[in-house]
């Protein structure tokens, strides 16, 4: 039988509930909220997709009373003409994947944000038709000192600077398409240990993802699972343009795990940058160097990556700028060229791996390199090198070192050569060569130079 207490209890309950879903919907009906989602109401802005003209005052106003109340901002699909919007603190716009297209309608900027401590975008288009920014404007969407930045599964197009500039920014940029940069995709200057993870980038002028300090120090960037391809070099020179990741003066940055193919010079080029950590990425066609390790760094781990097309390999190097400290362990390197976009006037191109100090090289199978499978040191600038276990078919010289006065030491051992036309281990005196094959004739009169264990198959 049911209790008489808990019938009346149950009742009760009853109408506490309806008391509280009335007071809900009266509050969901508020000005500004939209009670189905939660969000702000955009059409008491006078906010509307696909509306003709520019609605840029009243989207301004939208974000920054939406920011205000701590309120997410919805857009339906449609497209949005905007300039000039201001991206105030703590707003978070979404919208429709594909179908929500904030469009550059002219003018000095189109969306910017400054000294913020939160910022989210995710689901948007930002197409900015190749309109022209202002000087002031370093991309499409120009961030400035946000402390915890958010950028998720939005398309960005049509810059005619970079697609994303953020400057001082910290937090993650995942998920994202950036094409048709006329500089790069996404430069990212002065970071605090941001997350640029699983984009695509593609199309751009000159540069895909470029991670950049001012003076040298930590920057703590982590960019991993980014697929990044046709990089060009519109504004030419010999290597500042045309990566698919640059890495300047940035310490402590991760590039892992991404796929790169079809830039006018490296898959990923590191400049002065300290503790840098290059491992697990494909890097496909390079038209220049694949992979450099160069100037004024300390510290390079260059792990797992496949490199295939490329004028040159891996590159450690700049030991007379202080570039030095590196291990380069277990990478595929094939099908090198003698030709790149330039003119070398040092060693050229057409080798696999080179290091010049402090470099242990172990472990890596290099084929079809025309010049030369690997190369140590560069005239004088050479110190504790270590060339071990490493495997060199079908190339013009098997291993190019330096014998010249004043060249450090070098161990070469346990490495197999097979298909070397010129010999195994060869000594250079800058470009030119200066010995016969040394694994014939003997190292004794290069008292800089171990070999041991080595094998021509």
């Amino acid at each position: 039988m049911l209790n008489r207490r808990l019938l009346l209890s149950s009742i009760a309950a009853m109408g506490f509930s309806a008391a509280v879903t009335r007071v809900s919907e009266a509050e969901a009906m508020k000005p500004g909220h939209d009670g189905l989602r939660g969000t702000i109401d955009i059409s008491g802005y006078g906010v509307a997709p696909g509306r003709t003209g520019d609605q840029s005052d009243a989207i301004n106003r939208l974000f920054r009373e939406a920011a205000q109340m701590g309120m997410p901002v919805f857009l339906p699909a449609g497209d949005y003409h905007v300039s000039a919007i201001t991206l105030p603190d703590m707003l978070w716009v979404s919208g429709v994947p594909g179908r929500t297209r904030l469009v550059f309608a002219g003018g000095k900027h189109f969306l910017t944000g400054e000294g913020l401590g939160k910022l989210t975008l995710s689901d948007l288009v930002l197409d900015g038709g190749g309109n022209t920014l202002g000087k002031d404007a370093g991309g499409l969407l120009h961030l400035r000192g946000v402390a915890d930045l958010t950028i998720d599964n939005c398309t960005i197009t049509g810059a005619s600077r970079h697609g994303i500039h953020a400057e001082r920014c910290g937090g993650r940029i995942t998920g994202n398409s950036i094409s048709q940069a006329a500089f790069a995709g996404l430069y990212a200057v002065e970071s605090g240990g941001l997350a640029i993870t699983t984009n695509t980038v593609s199309d751009c002028g000159n540069g895909g993802i470029l991670v950049h300090r001012w003076e040298a120090g930590e920057d703590n960037t982590m960019v991993s699972g980014n697929r990044v391809f046709r990089i060009a070099a519109n504004d030419g020179g010999t290597g500042e343009n045309g990566n698919g990741i640059n890495i300047f003066r940035a310490w402590n940055v991760m590039v892992a795990d991404n796929h790169i193919s079809d830039c006018a010079f490296s898959a990923i080029r590191a400049n002065a940058a300290t503790n840098v950590q290059i491992s697990g990425n494909q890097c496909l066609r390079s038209g220049e160097t694949a992979i450099y390790s160069e100037f004024g760094f300390q510290g390079a781990i260059v792990s797992g990556n496949l490199v295939d097309g490329a004028a040159n390999g891996i590159l450690i190097v700049n030991f007379d700028e202080g570039g030095r400290l590196a291990t380069v362990t277990g990478n595929i390197v094939r099908n090198l060229k003698l030709t790149s976009p330039y003119v070398h006037d040092g060693a050229g191109f057409g080798f696999g791996i080179a290091a010049e100090a402090d470099t242990v090289i172990s472990g890596n199978v290099i084929e079809n390199a025309p010049k030369w499978g690997l190369m140590l040191g560069w005239g004088p600038y050479m110190r504790g090198i270590v060339a071990t276990g490493n495997l060199v078919r079908d190339a013009g010289g098997g291993c190019a070192v330096t014998v010249v006065e004043g060249a450090g030491t070098a161990l070469i051992a346990n490495n197999l050569f097979q298909d070397c036309k010129d010999g195994a281990v060869l000594g250079y005196r800058w470009n030119d060569k200066s010995t016969g094959d040394l694994l014939a004739s003997g190292s004794e009169a290069f008292p800089h130079l171990t070999l041991s264990g080595n094998r021509v198959a």
